[in-house]
């Protein structure tokens, strides 16, 4: 990057469509608005619809002629998952973006009504469904692009295959750290697997830094409260705006020179703070071996298996016998 990315100098998106999980507030929400401003059409992905239709009308409020819709997406439920992904697809016929971005941390040991370990399905189980499902309209957008936010906390995180939905014991900052590990481990492989596969999309991840967010916020009913009180003081003084917390996945979404398996992030304050650059993760997220045993998990547990022949250009394709060799 040879200048300071910011929302100013991103191109006009009209004709775009981009998909961003939780829009509501924060990141998700600075997101959003400013893909809005650049007349790209945004799908607010909240769990919560009055929030969800909260947020719309705060955006078009500020740009009038914005171009957004709402559609009800719980990440920790499969069959929401299923829903949004069915709606989508029948307003829409292209994706150029998704970009998942909802999280939550640090919160409480609970589980999904699909039985999983609430981090690790909302942070990682549902954005894989929600890519899979969405794969399709992925594969017919040219130069398409699939954003996942994960953490400067990644670096923590450990893979145990044995225990992804803490089986054998939990820890409320551990199983964070391994929801954003598995983050990256997706987006590497993903990117693998669009290269493998001939598709003319890419895959990148990013990290805000140190942004002052309501993401901590879960914490004031852990063991975690004396961390939340000390977040909550340091947040004004330490955290940037969520305006600049978003500029690495605008950057990642709309960049002329992000490449496909980048990791995006702050480049001042050692990644917490500044305008957005590439940067390398932690060592553990480029195992390739651990990626792909996480990706067979992932599917077994959500039951998404990706159908790289799915699109309408993958079958004209087969018919034409250039059928992708990509099984595991």
């Amino acid at each position: 990057m040879k200048s300071k990315f910011t929302v100013e100098g991103m191109p006009n998106l009209t004709g775009k469509v981009a998909i961003v999980t939780g829009a509501n507030r924060g990141i998700g929400y600075e997101t959003a608005a400013a893909l809005a401003a650049k007349a790209c059409t945004v799908i607010l992905a909240c769990r919560n619809e009055d929030k969800g239709k909260s947020a719309l009308q705060k955006i078009v409020r500020t740009y009038p002629f914005a171009k957004v819709e709402t559609i009800r997406l719980d990440l920790a439920a499969l069959v929401s998952i299923h829903r949004f992904a069915m709606e989508f697809k029948r307003r829409h016929d292209r994706l150029d973006m998704l970009i998942n971005n909802a999280a939550i941390m640090n919160v409480p040991f609970e589980r999904t009504v699909d039985g999983f370990e609430s981090q690790f399905a909302v942070n990682h189980l549902g954005h894989f469904a929600l890519t899979g499902l969405l794969l399709e309209r992925i594969i017919d957008t040219p130069r398409a692009r699939v954003v996942t936010a994960s953490s400067w906390g990644h670096r923590f995180g450990v893979i145990d295959i044995d225990n992804l939905n803490s089986e054998k014991r939990h820890d409320p900052d551990g199983a964070y750290a391994r929801s954003k590990l598995a983050n990256l481990l997706f987006t590497y492989e993903l990117q693998r697997l669009f290269e493998r596969a001939g598709v003319d999309a890419i895959a990148t991840a990013v990290h805000p830094g140190w942004t002052a967010t309501h993401l901590p916020d879960g914490w004031s009913s852990s063991k975690f409260r004396l961390d939340w009180w000390l977040i909550r003081m340091l947040n004004p003084i330490l955290g940037q705006p969520p305006k600049m917390g978003a500029l690495p996945t605008l950057y990642a979404a709309t960049a002329l020179d992000v490449r496909g398996g980048g990791y995006y992030g702050p480049g001042s304050w050692a990644g917490l703070r500044g305008h957005p650059k590439l940067l390398r993760s932690g060592g553990r997220s480029y195992d390739t071996e651990l990626a792909v045993e996480l990706w067979k998990a992932s599917e077994c547990l959500t039951g998404v298996k990706y159908d790289w022949f799915a699109s309408s250009t993958e079958r004209k394709r087969v018919k034409m016998g250039e059928a992708l060799n990509i099984e595991r």
